[in-house]
């Protein structure tokens, strides 16, 4: 009997083997500073080193990535006809858990890597490791620029397909 195991799931598995790991050390430091580090300035700070920090190239490379990934999907969603990405997580209820679903499995690996990431230039930068920053920055390099890509350019490719139609007509 083979057993197959996939990338994504291994890069999953360590993401969160890595997450679990850090956690004691987040714990610690919320009793002995007495404050929640999403909450504090010091995240804030933070945030602010990691665009000066050795790994600032991330901030471009990541989304760059998630973009490629949004319009490829807003290709395909053109083509299926189905409503720009984000109009139809809103908007469209029957066709959410599928769209949805799409999103995450062009992102996953890219997602994973993002948090991975994140946890490294955290513990390069400051040497120690915050799970919950890591949690949210990597998500919103991916996220934001995914979504928005794959919904523009899903609008941009159905008004130009209207458009060559209504011009071969006349």
């Amino acid at each position: 009997m083979k057993i197959s195991i996939s990338r994504s799931t291994v890069l999953t598995a360590i993401v969160v083997a890595v997450l679990i790991a850090a956690m004691p050390f987040a714990v610690m430091e919320f009793f002995e500073r007495g404050e929640l580090y999403l909450l504090s300035q010091r995240f804030i700070d933070d945030m602010v080193a990691r665009l000066h920090g050795p790994a600032r190239l991330r901030f471009i490379l990541q989304p760059m990535a998630a973009i490629i990934l949004g319009v490829r999907d807003g290709v395909k969603d053109a083509r299926a006809s189905n409503p720009p990405f984000l109009w139809g997580l809103i908007f469209h209820r029957g066709r959410r858990l599928g769209l949805a679903r799409s999103a995450m499995l062009s992102v996953r690996d890219l997602l994973a890597v993002a948090i991975l990431l994140d946890l490294a230039v955290q513990f390069l930068i400051f040497r120690m490791v915050h799970p919950g920053a890591a949690l949210i920055l990597g998500p919103v390099l991916i996220a934001l620029p995914y979504a928005s890509s794959r919904a523009l350019t899903n609008r941009v490719v159905r008004w130009r397909r209207e458009h060559l139609r209504t011009s071969e007509a006349h």
